[in-house]
């Protein structure tokens, strides 16, 4: 068994495991908003200043086919499509529901998304876990390297995440029971993080990398 998996000795509510996405019905029936566009990207060389540090000019977002979950426990599969979206795989979310082994208890871990993503797209995702129940400095900056390479490979990052988080404009988004989203692009070097959320009724909106990365302990992402 996986050392990350294992260490929680859970089958159904230990680290990285989501159980259920707990969005209600009302937030999941909305249409899905059109496809979005990619956006330019500023960069400098290597993303970083003169004096080696982050280039927080720095931006990109990926192009992609936005679609909300349809039902409780799609999260993962709809999470899933939307990354696959960008990297031009066009699966239902019953195709990819299929291949996490998504049941009505949810998808399993960040394992399953990336073992999907890199089935799929041969792209080399691999598995991150935050360990502790609140973001090291550290972690918060693995999470910005991960996500800023991913999103310059024009791979979005598949986070599996937990709790309650209030995004850039003050909307709060709670899923205690677990949930799964795609971090879709980032701005001002990565501090700022771009969210499509397939629960979410305004489909997409930004959160800082803090916030982000909090959200995500004591589970994993996919980048």
């Amino acid at each position: 068994m996986n050392s990350i998996v294992q260490r929680s000795g859970l089958s159904v509510a230990g680290l990285l495991v989501a159980g259920g996405c707990l969005a209600g019905p009302a937030a999941t029936a909305q249409a899905a908003p059109a496809a979005t566009a990619p956006v330019g990207s500023v960069h400098t060389d290597g993303h970083t200043d003169r004096n080696g540090r982050a280039d927080r000019r720095a931006e990109r977002s990926v192009g992609i086919e936005y679609q909300a979950q349809p039902n409780f426990y799609y999260c993962g599969p709809a999470a899933t499509r939307i990354a696959l979206s960008a990297l031009g795989k066009a699966l239902s979310q019953d195709e990819v529901a299929k291949r996490l082994g998504t049941t009505e208890a949810g998808t399993d871990s960040a394992l399953d998304t990336t073992r999907v993503l890199n089935e799929l797209t041969g792209r080399g995702y691999r598995t991150t876990e935050i360990r502790d129940s609140v973001a090291r400095p550290e972690q918060v900056d693995r999470l910005r390297s991960d996500v800023v390479a991913a999103l310059d490979e024009s791979r979005p990052v598949v986070a599996n995440i937990k709790g309650t988080a209030v995004d850039t404009v003050g909307n709060p988004h709670s899923y205690e029971g677990g949930h799964y989203l795609t971090l879709v692009g980032y701005r001002d070097g990565g501090d700022l993080i771009r969210i499509a959320d397939p629960a979410a009724p305004e489909g997409e909106y930004w959160m800082t990398l803090e916030k982000v990365a909090n959200w995500i302990a004591e589970r994993g992402y996919s980048s």
